[in-house]
């Protein structure tokens, strides 16, 4: 890690100098005292259970998930990504304990219902490369499986974070169910049928937040100790969180310290525990928006799409093994933007962070445009206007947005048109100039907050390897 750290301070300062010569410093966000009130793992409401943790479970991928003895099996979509390579470590656990559970409004519906789960942990192997942040996911089911639709493995890995995957939902659960019975086979999350309507699974996602802060029996971290955890969300993932943090949290102990909805829905109830709401293009869809405040911030991000190429390339060997193909899809226009929104959700996490621990405030962002009759603000070359302004978008080489059409799932997955060549020469006509201006725009995005230097570097090789500009 150590390594990694000091190539970010080198290429933070070359940023900042060919910034500042363009006039493009910003300001940092102004430190503020930390928010008073209930902090997590401090008693307010009812008590969250701490569950029996059992792990971590034999198997490797690839294994067999038919196979009748559990060792002969494999976690479901266990990583293609080279973890040893970082000094990473695959673990699943089994989760078993009591849940309350509660309607969308909050009201509480039963008590003590038993339940086993499974949780997926991702993290570093020697605790001196952990950061002290656990990422918990609640695994996204709306595509009828736990979905790790936030693991980023570049980004998690280089800033040394673990990530933390849990089926809290009854989807989820019962495909693992049918995918490897002898893996699966005894989890339940629904109180053996009385409760399918996901009511237990507000408690079993604080429950797993709970386990990673204790210290007894098997840890779901190994010899790590985890100082922050953070309750991550995408999409429908978002949509639970929201009703946890507005109905469910006033009611419970807090467990985690502060939250990231992203490309979903966001709390409208002002806690003691911090929210970052990122979203996609696809996801704005008015210009009413909450404001940011001292315990609340929104970023936009400009071209980006709601499920883009990124999370799609990672995931297609992962489902071609597990189930047999990755699906694929007819949108009425070429799918998957290509803008990098995971770059701008790794330099939220870190301020979110600092805001948790230290009370530093992330600083705002500009959200996107909307014209006089109400659609998004385009330019010329159709990108939108506003927003967070990836290189990808402020130097373009291709038409990237948030929209699309067709059959099932496109409306996500935005569009990525390539330029034509007459175009690109118009655009970029010398490559010194492209990439130049890939690092200009990277720069005053890295200064601003809203992107990582590590990111920032793959930007500037992919530029300097590209073909733009060259005759």
């Amino acid at each position: 890690m150590s390594t990694w750290r000091r190539t970010s301070r080198i290429l933070l300062a070359a940023l900042v100098a060919a910034a500042l010569t363009t006039g493009a410093a910003e300001a940092a966000p102004t430190p503020v005292p930390a928010a008073t009130g209930t902090t997590a793992g401090t008693a307010s409401g009812t008590a969250v259970g701490t569950p029996v943790v059992q792990g971590p479970i034999a198997g490797t991928a690839p294994g067999d998930p038919s196979a009748p003895d559990v060792e002969d099996t494999h976690p479901w979509m266990s990583t293609v990504t080279d973890l040893a390579a970082a000094g990473y470590v695959e673990e699943e656990f089994y989760l078993s304990g009591e849940a309350d559970g509660y309607s969308t409004t909050g009201e509480l519906l039963a008590s003590d219902v038993p339940y086993t789960t499974r949780v997926i942990v991702r993290r570093p192997a020697d605790p001196g490369d952990f950061n002290g942040t656990v990422l918990t996911e609640w695994q996204n089911v709306s595509a009828g499986y736990d979905l790790d639709a936030l693991w980023s493995p570049e980004q998690i890995m280089r800033g040394g974070y673990a990530w933390v995957g849990v089926s809290a939902q009854r989807v989820g659960v019962d495909q693992l169910r049918g995918w490897s019975p002898a893996r699966y086979g005894k989890l339940d999350v629904t109180g053996r049928g009385r409760f399918t309507a996901d009511e237990l699974s507000y408690d079993v996602f604080a429950q797993a937040a709970k386990a990673l802060r204790s210290r007894g029996g098997a840890a779901l971290l190994g010899p790590l100790r985890a100082e922050t955890v953070l309750g991550v969300g995408a999409s429908q993932s978002a949509a639970r969180m929201t009703v946890y943090y507005d109905r469910v949290l006033p009611r419970t102990e807090p467990v985690f310290d502060a939250y990231a909805h992203i490309v979903g829905t966001a709390p409208s109830r002002k806690g003691a525990e911090p929210v970052f709401h990122v979203l996609s293009e696809t996801d704005v869809r008015t210009p009413q928006r909450r404001a940011d405040d001292d315990r609340y911030r929104r970023w936009e991000v400009a071209g980006s799409a709601h499920s883009g190429w990124h999370g799609q390339e990672y995931r297609r060997p992962v489902l071609e093994r597990d189930l047999g193909s990755a699906p694929t899809y007819a949108c009425d226009r070429p799918a998957f933007s290509r803008v990098p929104l995971h770059h701008v959700i790794a330099a939220a996490y870190g301020h979110l962070v600092r805001w948790a621990e230290h009370g530093v405030r992330p600083p705002s962002a500009p959200p996107l445009e909307f014209a006089p009759d109400g659609t998004k603000a385009r330019d010329g070359l159709g990108l939108a206007r506003g927003g967070i302004r990836l290189s990808q978008v402020e130097v373009p080489t291709a038409l990237n947005t948030g929209d699309n059409s067709g059959e099932t799932f496109c409306v996500l997955f935005g569009t990525h048109v390539p330029f034509d060549r007459a175009r690109l020469d118009r655009l970029h006509p010398s490559h010194a100039g492209y990439v130049s201006a890939v690092r200009r725009a990277d720069a005053r995005n890295v200064l601003s907050g809203y992107l990582l230097p590590g990111d920032a570097l793959r930007n500037f090789r992919e530029a300097a390897a590209s073909d733009v500009g060259r005759r």
